[in-house]
């Protein structure tokens, strides 16, 4: 079955654009004129990608994005009109997967949708926490000190208690905790977790891990999620 696409914009022609490009390539779309829509229409059928216009109607792309982000892990990307850093932010902040900004480069567009896509089918965490099942424990439950991962439900808790994390939170937690012996690059994180095979995409990484440790540090957590200057981050169940 066809993957199921919903992309929300204001502008009719850049909807009839899109939608032609993402169909030529086999996907079933679904567009909007307005994020809300988009966002009702997710309540009664959820679908696999969703691309957002940032300035819409009602609520923005930025507000939609986090709606859909508290109650699921479907994958996000966003449009801007501007290139800047504080939209881009605030973006992956809210639980974007990516952002660009228009105009959008339509094979740019395709890569991003298909990493995404194929990222969310085979969820590369699983793949990654694999080489650490002989000491980590059976049925893709994995432990590190206070934090429980479920790989099957993709769940996250401390001592019992739910952590509410986005798809790229649990990915990236996942994979600290699968490798939690060693030092992980940004590099390693940006080609694991996102797909990029450039650094430039780094702030992805850490706002990330910036809104992971927040979370982290609310539920009381004793992890810490340590910077190694220069190279990346590490585990730490001590600090």
């Amino acid at each position: 079955m066809a993957d199921i696409i919903y992309l929300a914009d204001d502008d009719s022609i850049m909807r009839k654009y899109l939608q032609q490009l993402f169909e030529h390539e086999g996907y079933m779309v679904e567009s909007f004129s307005t994020g809300d829509d988009l966002f009702a229409a997710f309540q009664r059928m959820p679908c696999d990608m969703v691309i957002l216009d940032i300035i819409m109607p009602g609520n923005s792309g930025f507000t939609v994005c986090a709606m859909l982000k508290q109650t699921s892990q479907v994958p996000v990307i966003l449009l801007g009109t501007k290139d800047k850093d504080d939209d881009y932010i605030m973006g992956i902040t809210l639980g974007a997967d990516v952002y660009l900004t228009k105009p959008v480069n339509p094979a740019k567009l395709l890569l991003h949708v298909k990493i995404l896509l194929t990222k969310a089918k085979t969820n590369p965490v699983v793949n990654a926490t694999t080489v650490a099942n002989d000491r980590q424990g059976k049925n893709n439950i994995y432990k590190y000190a206070d934090i429980t991962i479920n790989l099957n439900k993709i769940t996250a808790d401390c001592n019992g208690v739910t952590i509410n994390l986005t798809h790229n939170e649990f990915n990236l937690l996942s994979y600290l905790i699968a490798n939690q012996d060693r030092a992980i690059s940004r590099e390693e994180l940006l080609r694991e977790i996102w797909g990029y095979d450039s650094i430039v995409e780094s702030r992805a990484t850490d706002d990330t891990v910036k809104r992971l440790r927040k979370k982290l540090l609310q539920a009381g957590s004793g992890v810490a999620i340590c910077t190694v200057w220069g190279f990346g981050f590490r585990l730490d169940a001590n600090k």
